[in-house]
């Protein structure tokens, strides 16, 4: 393969530290390189120097003669007093991008729902986002290099990349350099994976997976000093394999390894221990939405909306931009009122949330962390284990160092870590996650991960990061045209319906109909998602079983409760296994 471009011995300071020593490395035409790292680790100070944004204090970066490289970076240079389409397509005349389907593709895929004339100033943050992306990849480039593009892109815009970028060039031609926490992504796009750590940059084979089994194989050679990241590492390659082997099939690496390295990992969640004490701190009632429809005006958001939330459910809610996700979430917590129907809270509910936005951090920013800590609880309980609020924070990944630190002084990442550690220290019984991976590294995603997997209460996660979705939660739902939809097959389902209902960009992006033995992979990995949750409903009917076993029977009240949260799970069941048989047809 020939070569594109190379760094050697690359040193990069800044004044109070050293980002970049000593680093050596080449991209060559056909690599696909995720980047990964924590916060602050030098994962854009690495692009930049590449992409010749940043010269090196030492060293030097060679390119092929001719290479044509476009790099997209976390803020855009867009002009606010150019349009929409001139930003994107620039003077070129209609007949000419209109008759290129790569760039009909590209504009559909992100900007379809902008208008051609609007000026650049009055979009938002997320809409500037995409027409940044979308006018980059309408060129013709060598080489691109992507600073955190799934930032702002829901669930659909994420597939669409991904097919865009493992379709745009050959297998050999071509290169892609991308930083992102999306790990769902990574496994889609990337053959290789660089981790940027310690000053230094090292090169793994193939995507998240592969990277995640051998970074779990060099921890283990040096556990005397990795031992908490290990056992975080591990059970993340343990979910990896039991929970989604659809992804095993692609990383480059031995099965055989990795049954091992796993065998004495317990399942992330014990499902029916959690379920118990979700209800203990709950009781039988969370929240029930009867008939729920509100209207902004004559915007009607949400009609005859029924949704059932139970002690212990583990819910992600799926919907584009707009669609009414974030009204159903105000909904469940109180801050939404419905215009029609009724919100029944059961008496001892506590909801907890973690939003986008950092409103309940503004009051404390002038004081130290360590002051905000020593404000809140003394312990808090992982896993059979008290911790002091200082030490939960470490495991989210803080730096004790930075307890001094105040916290308006705080980076995105360590706000989110910060903000979470005080929604948990509030005990709350019910609690939702608002886009949570926002300003995070995959180290962090990691913990937080690892985290929920003990917490004994309800979950309700709204996030484009699918592999956060399918890793934590174990029921997804949909918000469409106003009403809320099951979704047995999960995410699949959701890109399926979604494809159905207005023509998806996804389609649009690829040069021919998918084949039938493409079709019959995507029937099969929505066939393991659907076997999963069947195991998982099956799980929770032993657990109610149980629990009526040993009810009070002269309890006819009590009885009855139980009785039809047991015909709704049943009912679930019936429709996962209608879903089980035609999807089994289709995967052949």
């Amino acid at each position: 393969m020939a070569h594109l471009l190379g760094a050697e011995s690359v040193h990069v300071e800044y004044p109070t530290r050293v980002v970049l020593d000593g680093v050596t490395l080449g991209v060559s035409d056909g690599d696909r390189i995720g980047i990964v790292g924590r916060n602050g680790d030098g994962k854009s100070t690495l692009l930049g120097v590449l992409s010749g944004r940043i010269v090196p204090d030492e060293g030097k970066v060679t390119r092929r003669g001719g290479l044509r490289v476009a790099a997209l970076e976390q803020s855009d240079d867009l002009d606010d007093a150019e349009t929409v389409g001139h930003a994107i397509v620039g003077t070129r005349p209609e007949h000419q991008w209109a008759g290129d389907p790569r760039i009909r593709g590209i504009i559909a895929g992100l900007v379809a729902d902008l208008g051609w004339d609007v000026r650049i100033g009055t979009l938002s943050g997320g809409q500037r986002r995409r027409v940044a992306l979308a006018s980059l990849l309408v060129g013709d480039w060598d080489l691109v290099i992507l600073d955190e593009p799934t930032n702002h892109l829901d669930v659909e815009g994420v597939q669409w990349l991904a097919t865009h970028l493992t379709q745009r060039w050959q297998p050999t031609q071509g290169g892609l350099l991308v930083v992102t926490h999306d790990r769902w992504f990574l496994d889609e796009v990337a053959t290789a994976t660089w981790e940027v750590h310690d000053r230094m940059v090292e090169p793994f084979d193939g995507g998240y997976a592969a990277y995640v089994l051998q970074r779990v194989e060099r921890d283990r050679q040096a556990a005397s000093v990795e031992a908490k990241r290990l056992n975080l590492m591990r059970k993340e390659l343990a979910w990896l394999r039991r929970g989604a082997p659809a992804r095993t099939s692609k990383p480059r690496f031995r099965i055989e390894a990795a049954n091992v390295l796993i065998a004495d990992v317990p399942p992330p969640r014990d499902r029916v221990e959690l379920a118990k004490l979700a209800t203990a701190r709950l009781g039988k009632d969370v929240v029930d939405i009867e008939d729920v429809s509100v209207s902004y005006g004559d915007n009607a958001v949400l009609t005859d909306v029924t949704w059932r939330i139970g002690p212990g459910d583990r819910l992600a809610v799926l919907g584009a931009n707009g669609a009414g996700k974030s009204t159903l979430l105000g909904l469940v917590s109180g801050s939404v009122a419905p215009t029609r129907g009724r919100v029944k809270r059961g008496k001892t509910v506590k909801v907890g949330m973690l939003d986008q936005r950092f409103a309940d951090l503004d009051a404390i920013a002038d004081d130290r962390v360590r002051e905000v800590l020593a404000r809140t609880r003394t312990t808090f309980t992982v896993d059979g284990r008290d911790l002091t609020p200082a030490q939960l924070l470490e495991r989210l990944g803080f730096a004790r160092e930075h307890l001094s630190a105040r916290v308006c002084e705080l980076s995105g990442g360590q706000r989110r870590r910060l903000q979470l550690l005080l929604v948990l220290l509030d005990e709350p019984n019910v609690l939702i996650l608002d886009e949570p991976t926002n300003d995070v590294d995959t180290d962090m995603l990691t913990a937080m991960e690892d985290l929920l997997d003990s917490w004994p209460g309800t979950l309700l996660v709204v996030s484009h990061d699918r592999y956060l979705v399918e890793r934590v939660t174990d029921t997804q739902y949909a918000v469409l045209d106003g009403g809320l939809r099951h979704l047995p097959g999960g995410v699949d389902e959701y890109l399926r319906l979604r494809a159905l209902e207005q023509g998806s960009p996804i389609e649009a992006a690829r040069p021919s109909a998918p084949s039938s033995s493409a079709e019959q992979r995507a029937a099969a990995k929505a066939l393991q998602a659907t076997e999963r949750k069947l195991e998982r409903l099956g799980e929770r009917i032993t657990a109610l079983h149980t629990r009526m076993a040993e009810h009070d029977p002269s309890d006819y009240v009590g009885l009855g409760r139980l009785h039809e949260e047991l015909a709704g799970l049943e009912d679930e069941v019936a429709e996962l296994e209608d879903a089980w048989l035609d999807l089994s047809e289709r995967a052949g």
